[in-house]
């Protein structure tokens, strides 16, 4: 498969001639290159590197439409990785050698060119984990963060568990963060303590890339949390765990299902391979694939066997076509150096905009003593500095109010800014914690944000046992956003049934929300589940011509008696 560099030689943002494009073209360009043809080699792979977030597969040895046909003599080849090394130290990158491949014409070198960070910045990749309940997440991730393989009854994941009954019945219930970090040679840089625990800051510092698991809950009893996980941390990849033994049971598809809605690339890991009887085992495989070529999903399963096949599902990933499937054991450790080489090599399907107005929205509330008020939550664009004033809302009258920051941390290391896609916590200046709620956003004043009562969706019934029909209610999951609404009415349509889609338009129950059009929506109660995309926010002035009146005053008021800290009602006139 030809590299992007080669792909879009002809897109190079300057005037070349008909002799020099034709020399770009050709499997030997990097050989011995003229001034010209490296200059533009360079503004070509600097281009690349950033449309490619930092990382750009590069195949060595193929032409564009080059007659000779792919490969090169050793030397040639040789000669040509030294010239991509040189490019690659101009502008700050480093060569990761994956493999070589024999052609016709001779060898090809397939690499990895990968932009070097300063100081102690990290690219930070998120990874939500779902599965049904006993399918060995929280294990599996004590394997791979701690480095120590299990003794086959759970001891891996007690270090990961966060409750107390949590580690009494085995099962998660609340969402939980681990971190496993890469060098930039794709090497694991986790080194547990003495006493097993891990030094965040540490791994931090050594890292080239910081991967960061978010361990959800399997249990169908706690779905929403999942849901939130899913939807408020804003993960990058989804991993879905199965377990050899019990195959596909329980959540599985229900996970799978929400993944795929909110467009997430998911790879698959089976565990348990270890005790798993081989007919079984081929029994899971054959229904997994069977279900990943359905049409709901429209996945090209590709099981990893060997690095050969890391490489292939690591270049192919981000069109999300590809779902690679990994069988490991968390007891004998078989295929797990397979499965830690993917995620070495996990990089987002889109850069972030670090351009924009900042917005940054908040999954957590801390109070922490000495310091005050902590949120921590994504940056989904923008840059924030510790100096900046931002605007803190929307309360429940949908307000927004000014706030400072004291403080910035990522992944319990201080730093001094934080960018889109990177996920952080502030300690603000003068905020009580009751004034603060899961769902709230910290917005750069430029953005001029506004507080929605009101939307309209395009939804999809993924299930319902019944009819829905207007001024039906349902929790309503987008972001960090979380909030039960109403179907006040639905366009051309009386009433809807599982597989039905239609435009809707919603009405928040508590309270005004910070919403964007083309967010994506996930839309539930007990069974009934929905997703879809929000189309149009609606302008309270079009709320008020149809004569939809609040309590804007009792609002406002208990705004003020929650930022106050007081909890004595007032008494207003609706």
């Amino acid at each position: 498969m030809a590299s992007k560099v080669e792909d879009e030689v002809t897109d190079v943002p300057v005037e070349v001639d008909g002799s020099v494009m034709h020399l770009l073209r050709r499997k030997d360009r990097l050989v011995e290159p003229t001034e010209e043809v490296r200059r533009i080699l360079l503004d070509v792979l600097k281009a690349q590197l950033k449309e490619c977030n930092h990382e750009l597969f590069f195949d060595i040895g193929r032409g564009v439409d080059d007659p000779s046909g792919d490969g090169l003599s050793k030397a040639e080849l040789d000669a040509s990785i030294e010239t991509l090394k040189a490019l690659a130290g101009e502008i700050g990158a480093e060569v990761i050698p994956l493999r070589t491949k024999v052609e016709k014409e001779g060898e090809v070198a397939e690499v990895l060119v990968r932009t070097r960070l300063g100081g102690d910045d990290f690219r930070d990749i998120r990874v939500a984990v779902v599965g049904n309940v006993d399918a060995g997440k929280s294990t599996l991730l004590g394997v791979l963060t701690h480095g120590e393989l299990d003794n086959g009854r759970g001891k891996s994941r007690q270090r990961l568990f966060r409750h107390a009954h949590e580690a009494e019945s085995g099962r998660t219930s609340s969402v939980s963060h681990d971190i496993l970090g890469f060098s930039s040679s794709g090497e694991v840089v986790n080194k547990p303590g003495h006493d097993g625990t891990l030094d965040w800051v540490q791994i931090c510092h050594d890292s080239a890339k910081v991967l960061t698991f978010i361990d959800l809950a399997g249990h169908e009893r706690y779905l929403k949390t999942t849901v939130f996980g899913l939807t408020g941390h804003m993960p990058d990849f989804v991993m879905l765990m199965i377990g050899a033994n019990a195959g596909i049971v329980g959540m599985t598809k229900e996970h799978l299902g929400l993944a795929l809605a909110l467009h997430k690339p998911v790879f698959v890991v089976i565990t348990k391979i270890d005790m798993c009887p081989p007919n079984v085992l081929a029994a899971t495989l054959k229904l997994l694939q069977k279900i990943l070529k359905s049409p709901g999903c429209r996945k090209m399963p590709l099981l990893v066997q060997n690095a050969d096949d890391v490489v292939d599902a690591s270049k192919n990933f981000l069109s999300q076509r590809l779902c690679p499937i990994f069988q490991v054991s968390n007891v004998t450790g078989d295929n797990l150096d397979l499965l830690k080489s993917f995620m070495s090599m996990l990089r987002p399907s889109k850069p972030a905009n670090t351009e924009a107005p900042a917005v940054f929205q908040i999954d957590e509330t801390f109070s922490v003593p000495g310091v005050g008020t902590v949120i921590s939550g994504t940056a989904v664009c923008g840059t924030i500095t510790a100096a900046d004033q931002m605007l803190l809302g929307p309360d429940s009258a949908g307000n927004f109010q000014p706030v400072g920051i004291k403080g910035i941390h990522r992944r319990r290391m201080p730093v001094k800014e934080v960018q889109g896609g990177q996920a952080a916590s502030f300690a603000l200046k003068k905020v009580k914690r009751a004034a603060i709620r899961k769902g709230m956003v910290l917005v750069h004043p430029s953005v001029k944000p506004v507080a929605s009562w009101e939307f309209d969706a395009e939804v999809v019934i993924l299930h319902h046992p019944t009819t829905i029909t207007a001024k039906y209610q349902a929790m309503v999951h987008c972001g960090s956003v979380r909030q039960t609404a109403a179907i006040l009415r639905m366009c051309d349509k009386d009433q809807l049934r599982t597989g039905d889609k239609a435009r809707c338009r919603f009405r928040f129950v508590r309270g005004p929300e910070f919403l964007e059009e083309g967010a994506r929506v996930v839309f539930r109660e007990g069974r009934t589940k929905a997703v879809g995309t929000i189309l149009r926010l609606i302008p309270k002035e079009e709320e008020l011509a149809r004569g939809i009146t609040i309590s804007r005053g009792r609002a406002q008021n208990t705004a003020d008696r929650i930022s106050s800290g007081s909890s004595a009602p007032a008494a207003v006139k609706a």
